[in-house]
């Protein structure tokens, strides 16, 4: 499968020809689609709002849509497939952009007193953000995926269309997502409805004071250890050892020095305990890191902003112009681009449940367009998982809170359409850059690609709709910002507009985070997966580091091998489509608990197996993990 990345761009040629026609946006392709776009929607949603992470659901949705479609329905057509994955990965990206930034929402109407927020106000937000993250990027596909062909990589997309293309093996990967769903599953309700052992344990380190060791031993917490690698994972854990085992022990034995009661505590520091001061100082500190490294990234990805920009404006025209009658080049009408954008823009600007004003509309189409443009283009050379969204959205949001201040939109309302501004624009980067991967896919399968482009909206729609009701399920189940949901992203956003609006931040220990920001970049590490990991409590990035550990063992296997051998590669894939199996198993359940927590239902048992139980069974789940990579056996 070498030449999905290779080729010019007259002379490639997709696996099928523009000439032939197969089943493509069909009944089964658009139920599926969405079935997938709303689960794993759901899923991601739980995961980001416990971890601060997504993960791409491209490829188990492609891989799951090949063992119904060919294991079970009998059907055979690659585009078929391909249509389920790029509607099901709609709603991935549709969740990691509301959910980066809405929940800050349900946490100032609960402190404001101003009851939960409109249902409505957060459907019509994604709707707005996910139908205007595929418009936008529709003028793009020619200049981005067909003339950019063999420069610019898409990996995510490119990976997925060679497991499109291997779908004869489509019922054995198939089974390792669907076994790693149902121990997902069942491992969390467990765990956290059966409650037969804790799911977080946790330890104080002896003659230490201040610092704990702990860990969520959850499926969800190992499997995204698996899918982003020992380096990324160490990094995570390095940042959370700084903080607890550097920071909090510092600010503990500084504390005993006499009743020192320090902003924003209210409390002396000797009474608070290891997860007091992190609560409310090392969070502070976490936040100014991870502000800093989210606005670096975009800082250093400026000269390849100006250049995408310059590009894509020069080739705006040619995107935009002229039919065509060749199926595979097929675009959706710019009428309807230019249509449905002004009136999504138009919308925003008039109804009342969408709170930006039109201020805050022009602002959302100025700066939608630019980062949807510059998305497209970033995950094309470095992938989904290095597109510094927050950054986009942060950087958003201190702007857009300096105009709406300096125009006297402050107060309670102004910070709400602060945040409504920047939740659009998150949700527009991040479905922009899921577009184009789904886009390259089709591009090397030979989808066609208006319908795929109509799947994209088919998805955004549907998790739209789906997300509102997911967040207000889990807010009502356990509440954003709590142990069980700490909601990190939404949480730094809603600090940020605190920040730029009422100057109430406490503004040296969000400096000590740019600071040690700024030392972990002139070191030449990544300052966001490290930011992060502080910003995190350890108990998040210890079970990472496990997943991450299993996959290092293959990763240096194949090191060894120079990269060229082919059943090693075999059982990394098998074990990441695992790991999404274990992280969709444990997302759908936990909101199946959030359902029991707010109708009163309880299923818990009165064993308790404790600490030790809990780390036998996390042990077992690690064995699990690692039958289904290391040890597996080619077929």
């Amino acid at each position: 499968m070498a030449n999905l990345s290779k080729g010019g761009n007259g002379e490639f040629k997709p696996f099928i020809s523009a000439d032939k026609v197969l089943p493509e946006f069909t009944g089964t392709s658009i139920f599926l689609g969405i079935l997938l776009a709303v689960v794993f929607g759901a899923a991601n949603a739980y995961l980001g709002l416990k971890v601060g992470m997504t993960i791409s659901a491209s490829i188990p949705a492609a891989v799951i849509s090949m063992g119904l479609i060919r294991g079970v329905l009998k059907k055979e057509s690659i585009l078929e497939n391909n249509m389920v994955q790029t509607i099901g990965s709609a709603g991935e990206s549709l969740a990691a952009g509301a959910i980066f930034t809405l929940p800050a929402l349900f946490i100032w109407t609960k402190e404001w007193n101003m009851g939960a927020p409109n249902l409505l106000t957060i459907t019509a937000i994604a709707l707005c953000g996910g139908i205007l993250g595929v418009l936008f990027m529709v003028p793009l596909r020619k200049a981005l995926i067909v003339k950019e062909h063999g420069v610019l990589p898409y990996p995510e997309g490119t990976a997925c269309a060679e497991v499109l293309l291997a779908g004869e093996e489509g019922g054995e990967k198939a089974k390792a997502c669907f076994t790693g769903l149902g121990v997902g599953a069942a491992y969390k309700f467990i765990a956290d409805g059966m409650k037969l052992f804790p799911s977080e344990i946790e330890t104080a380190i002896p003659g230490y004071k201040g610092a704990a060791i702990g860990g969520d031993v959850l499926p969800a917490l190992l499997g995204v250890g698996f899918i982003i690698g020992p380096r990324i994972s160490a990094y995570m854990l390095a940042g959370a050892v700084l903080g607890w085992f550097g920071l909090i022990p510092l600010i503990a034995n500084i504390g005993e020095m006499g009743d020192i009661i320090m902003y924003p505590a209210s409390v002396p520091i000797r009474e608070l305990g290891y997860w007091g001061i992190w609560n409310y100082y090392i969070r502070y500190v976490g936040a100014g890191a991870v502000a800093f490294g989210g606005i670096f990234s975009l800082i250093k990805s400026l000269p390849l902003i100006v250049q995408t920009f310059k590009e894509a404006m020069k080739d705006y025209s040619s995107g935009v112009g002229g039919s065509t009658s060749v199926r595979t080049d097929k675009d959706m009408s710019m009428k309807i681009v230019l249509i449905g954008s002004l009136a999504v823009v138009l919308a925003m600007m008039m109804l009342p449940i969408i709170p930006v004003g039109f201020g805050g509309a022009l602002l959302i189409a100025i700066f939608g367009f630019f980062f949807a443009t510059v998305s497209s283009r970033i995950v094309g050379l470095v992938g989904s998982s290095s597109n510094p969204v927050s950054g986009m959205t942060i950087a958003t949001l201190i702007i857009t809170a300096i105009v709406f201040k300096a125009t006297g939109n402050d107060g309670h309302a102004g910070m709400i359409a602060t945040l409504t501004v920047g939740a659009i624009i998150c949700i527009i980067a991040a479905m922009a850059g899921d577009t184009s991967q789904d886009l390259k896919t089709g591009f090397l399968v030979g989808a066609t690609p208006y319908k795929q482009q109509y799947g994209e909206m088919l998805g955004a729609v549907a998790s739209a709709f789906a997300i509102g009701f997911v967040l207000v399920l889990l807010n009502n189940a356990w509440g954003f910002g709590s142990p069980e949901l700490p909601a990190p992203q939404a949480t730094l956003m809603r600090l940020v507009i605190e920040g730029v609006m009422g100057g109430s931040l406490p503004w040296a220990l969000v400096f000590t985070g740019v600071g040690i920001g700024v030392a972990v970049e002139l070191l030449g590490l990544p300052v966001l997966p490290i930011a992060i990991g502080l910003y995190l409590p350890i108990h998040l990035s210890t079970p990472i580091m496990v997943g991450g550990v299993v996959r290092g063992i293959l990763d240096k296997k194949l090191e060894k091998a120079e990269g060229e051998n082919a059943s090693i590669k075999s059982k990394i894939e098998s074990g990441i489509l695992y790991a999404s199996g274990l992280i969709a198993g444990e997302g759908l359940v936990g909101i199946l608990l959030a359902v029991f927590a707010v109708i009163g239902l309880k299923v818990a048992m009165n064993i308790n197996l404790g600490q030790i139980g809990a780390l036998i069974f996390f042990t077992l789940l690690t064995l699990s993990l690692v039958k289904f990579s290391v040890w597996r056996k080619d077929s």
